[in-house]
């Protein structure tokens, strides 16, 4: 008798013939590369380092595709946007010390927005492992230490024969829900030292499936069935897996509003009759979901910005879905359902009973009217028509990329994406320069759209050498630098907070001369003529910066007023 498990693949004749004849000039670094083609990945992202050169000597013998950045936190923000577009794991090929250390920031953005980055590093000498100070250039006691808490998982490679395990098992936990940025790191000697292993061919690295537990979605299928007031919050979960077309199947059968998290951006229609659109930041949108007597939060950890700042103290029963166990009931006691959100979804569309509500979408349009009524009692018209106006110059299905700059506040709230996965921040972990090397990411992943990508001047100060980036590979990036003078949102922050600010003021450079002596073109622009100017520059190949200087103003929070305990 011969079960599944005893079943091994038998090698063809040429397999063989290459294992028993590898070819000559490989290294340790071949096997690196070898293992993520064999895995399915066809660009790798990064920057060398003199302990990594072993694997960058074997990109000219593989079929990889490499993009180089300038920084190597730019190159894993433009790693997480790969993975954020494409669903796919993305290499990251890094150096040891001060270059790996310099991703930690991208990372830590990759884990808190769930994007699958594959980071393979670089260590010293084998001789120089076990923390003991030998003296060598990079030496840290124990690199892999800096990256335990910030990434998923972590995997070593001591011997070339343990490269290709390592990789896989490490693709996998990065394609495992929950999605994330994962560790590898091989040392300089095994990297350099010539390869006398086969060839590695194609390897099994199939994520496991997170699926729920059946009674628990039979008991939230009832809930959601016999609810009077049902409402959801849809969490970057849902578009992570790509489940929202699921989504809308199950609102639309319970009849139930949906609100979507600045992560969750796009899972929901905007214009749907259901739609709460996405204006968190607002106690009219808290106070609604509070009263749902059955609130479904899906791919959402219910965290600061998910929740007015921890102020939402929901009053119903709340049913949460999370693939990260550690968010799961980790802010609210709930019905919680450890699963992926696609195949959630799909269980509780199989087992809720439908259910009609003709007042919902009035109680929404009566909702969305509070809230439009807020923000115009504010008299903040030029931002709003600048939101306007770059929607109305960005082409549809082109995505966009947003760093922490005011207009990127206004636009988690008020910026209608027009589709699933077409706009993503870096409201994961807030850390400044991510936009425009995400941007030149997500356009090597699909370079057939144009990509937005929105800064602050502050923020643009991180990414300028990618300027060089964008021009060398011709990627069709703009790049919308909003110019106020130094760190527009902190500089509001502490005059509300203290009075005054303090260290938000910036020198900064000509920023069209700046990009123009890139060979990228640029154009100063006003609140007047920006539409014209994106859609213009958006509508030219390759890339291209446009600069507007403006002092912008956020809308006024709904959470520092309520009472102690709310």
């Amino acid at each position: 008798m011969t079960h599944d498990h005893d079943l091994v693949l038998r090698p063809t004749a040429a397999q063989r013939e290459a294992a028993l004849n590898p070819p000559a000039g490989r290294v340790g670094g071949d096997l690196v590369v070898e293992t993520l083609v064999g895995l399915g990945a066809t660009t790798v992202f990064g920057l060398p380092g003199q302990h990594a050169l072993g694997m960058f000597d074997a990109l000219r013998r593989s079929s990889l595709r490499y993009v180089g950045l300038r920084v190597e936190n730019n190159a894993g923000f433009a790693a997480d946007a790969y993975g954020r577009i494409t669903g796919e794991a993305a290499p990251l090929l890094l150096s040891t010390g001060p270059g790996a250390l310099t991703s930690l920031a991208a990372l830590q953005e990759a884990a808190s927005a769930s994007a699958p980055v594959l980071a393979i590093s670089s260590q010293i000498p084998s001789a120089g492992l076990g923390g003991g100070r030998h003296g060598y250039l990079h030496e840290l006691p124990d690199q892999a230490a800096s990256f335990r808490g910030v990434v998923k998982s972590v995997h070593t490679a001591r011997t070339q024969s343990q490269i290709p395990s390592a990789i896989a098992a490490a693709w996998k936990s990065a394609l495992t829900a929950p999605h994330g940025p994962v560790w590898v790191e091989i040392p300089q000697d095994v990297l350099a030292a010539p390869a006398s292993l086969p060839v590695v061919t194609a390897m099994d690295a199939t994520p496991d499936d997170l699926a729920p537990r059946p009674e628990l979605t039979a008991v939230a299928a009832e809930l959601l069935s016999g609810a009077d007031r049902p409402a959801i919050i849809a969490g970057g979960g849902v578009v992570r897996s790509d489940a929202s077309g699921k989504l809308r199947r199950l609102a639309e059968l319970l009849d139930a509003p949906v609100v979507t998290t600045y992560g969750g951006k796009g899972a929901f229609p905007w214009e749907h009759p259901l739609s709460l659109q996405s204006w968190m930041e607002d106690r009219h949108t808290t106070d609604f979901l509070e009263e749902a007597d059955v609130l479904l939060v899906v791919g959402s950890g219910l965290g600061e910005l998910s929740s007015n700042y921890h102020t939402f103290r929901p009053r119903g029963r709340v049913i949460q879905i999370e693939a990260d166990l550690g968010k799961l009931e980790s802010n609210h006691p709930a019905l919680g359902i450890h699963a992926d959100a696609r195949l959630a979804l799909q269980a509780l569309l199989e087992t809720a009973a439908e259910r009609h509500d003709p007042e919902a979408p009035e109680r929404v349009r009566s909702l969305l009217s509070r809230v439009s009524d807020r923000i115009a009692s504010q008299e903040l018209t030029l931002e709003q028509s600048l939101l306007t106006a770059v929607r109305r110059a960005l082409p549809a299905r082109a995505p966009s990329f947003w760093d922490m700059t005011i207009l990127s506040y206004w636009a988690w709230c008020a910026f209608d994406p027009r589709g699933t996965n077409l706009m993503h921040s870096a409201q994961g972990s807030g850390g400044l320069g991510y936009a425009f090397p995400a941007a030149l990411g997500a356009a090597v992943a699909d370079p057939s759209h144009p990509v937005l990508a929105v800064s602050g001047d502050g923020g643009a100060l991180y990414s300028l050498a990618e300027l060089a980036t964008a021009r060398q590979h011709d990627l069709p990036v703009t790049w919308l630098i909003i110019d106020d003078g130094g760190y527009g949102i902190l500089r509001e922050y502490m005059t509300t907070a203290f009075g005054r600010p303090t260290a938000t003021d910036l020198s900064r450079p000509d920023y069209v001369a700046l990009a123009q002596s890139f060979d990228v073109p640029a154009v100063r622009t006003t609140p007047e003529t920006l539409e014209g100017d994106l859609a213009k520059a958006l509508g030219t190949p390759g890339p291209s910066v446009v600069v507007l200087p403006a002092v912008l103003r956020m809308f006024a929070p709904t959470h520092l007023s309520q009472p102690e305990g709310r």
